[in-house]
């Protein structure tokens, strides 16, 4: 995948949330939620026109570009806010964790805000570095999509069901955009075209005869993704309070955050259960059987969506912040580790073979070639 430069004046632009961030901490006036609601409003309405009286043209070409650069600034805060709460860092965003989204200072929390300070954060910049030079940006459109959605799904439900509830305050409204841009983005992404593949029909044709059998690394993918497709059912049953001895003594020997009042985990293993299961089916499908040009998308999509889901909930799994009753035994340690860590790099190995060799994937090679091979 052909990465871009990262967009220097975007990352200068980004850079400015520090100063500000930091003078605003000092405001009296910030200390009401709802001035500080409006005030996050205004900053955000200004951070536009700045972009958009420095960089017309990208926008006019891309109008994501705009969203990218927004969101990029929005990052290094949320990357201060992670420091802040672990103690790296102080005298910058306090005024907004007490009084504007009390939840970020939950482990999960603080593990999104480090995810999106870091992996969103440059996905932003090389983004807009791609709209900046006129490239492709596409693939990294939809692993960024995949992770923000996810991201969002588990959040917003876990902020409105767990035991913060009663903390909702007037900035939490501003995640609405935070829920439509990425529709809207959605559409654009997916609506942009292709990578142009350099496969000669009769490649396509005897790639896509192979049997799965013939495919070890396929083969091996269907293994894991059936396996991991019990592993989502079986969480989902977890947090469902399924009443087996099975679910019992893993809710309670080796994942106890499952049962954190905060919510987070809870909603987590219900977006699995109810979204990537059903992917897990349809991908070990598409890996069977030749032509589903869908795939590829999709995997980098659920890649993005999985990767920042394990990440945030392996850290809150482990972080102080999470209680001591909720945390990972020191004995189930390992395994809680390692079946974690498989769950999250299997999707970002499917995104990468479809990636790697998307002739399995292509639509079947015209009627004719196919007839003649047959009659050979």
């Amino acid at each position: 995948m052909d990465i871009p430069p990262l967009a220097g004046k975007i990352a200068a632009l980004s850079l400015g949330a520090l100063p500000l961030s930091y003078a605003l901490n000092h405001v009296s006036a910030l200390s009401h939620p709802l001035g500080l609601a409006l005030m996050s409003a205004l900053i955000l309405g200004l951070l536009f026109v700045a972009i958009y009286s420095f960089s017309p043209g990208e926008i006019y070409y891309d109008p994501l570009y705009a969203v990218f650069a927004v969101f990029s600034f929005t990052s290094v805060v949320d990357l201060l806010i992670a420091l802040q709460e672990d103690g790296y860092a102080g005298g910058f965003m306090e005024f907004f964790t007490k009084e504007g989204e009390p939840y970020l200072r939950t482990a999960h929390g603080v593990f999104i805000c480090y995810w999106d300070g870091t992996v969103h954060y440059l996905l932003y910049l090389a983004m807009a570095g791609a709209i900046r030079r006129r490239k492709r940006y596409r693939n990294l459109g939809l692993y960024w999509l995949g992770s923000f959605v996810m991201s969002i799904l588990v959040f917003l439900p876990g902020n409105i069901l767990g035991k913060y509830s009663s903390e909702i305050r007037p900035a939490f409204f501003l995640a609405i955009p935070y829920v439509l841009v990425p529709c809207w983005a959605g559409v654009r992404v997916f609506n942009q075209a292709r990578a142009p593949t350099c496969y000669a029909p009769n490649v396509v044709q005897e790639e896509q005869s192979k049997g799965i059998l013939r495919r070890p690394v396929d083969l091996a993918l269907v293994m894991y993704l059936t396996l991991a497709g019990f592993f989502t059912l079986f969480r989902g049953l977890v947090v469902l309070d399924c009443p087996t001895d099975a679910c019992f003594v893993y809710i309670y020997q080796y994942e106890p955050y499952l049962r954190d009042p905060v919510a987070y985990p809870k909603v987590q293993m219900l977006v699995y259960m109810f979204y990537v299961l059903p992917f897990f089916g349809l991908a070990v499908y598409g890996l069977i059987f030749p032509g589903c040009s869908w795939l590829p998308d999709w995997a980098l999509v659920f890649a993005g969506a999985v990767g920042q889901a394990q990440f945030s909930h392996m850290g809150a799994s482990m972080h102080v912040r999470t209680p001591f009753t909720y945390r990972v035994p020191d004995d189930a340690w390992a395994c809680f580790f390692g079946s974690n860590l498989l769950y999250a790099l299997g999707p970002q190995l499917l995104a990468f073979r479809c990636l790697w060799r998307p002739a399995f994937f292509l639509h079947p090679p015209p009627g004719p070639l196919a007839h003649h091979k047959k009659e050979d």
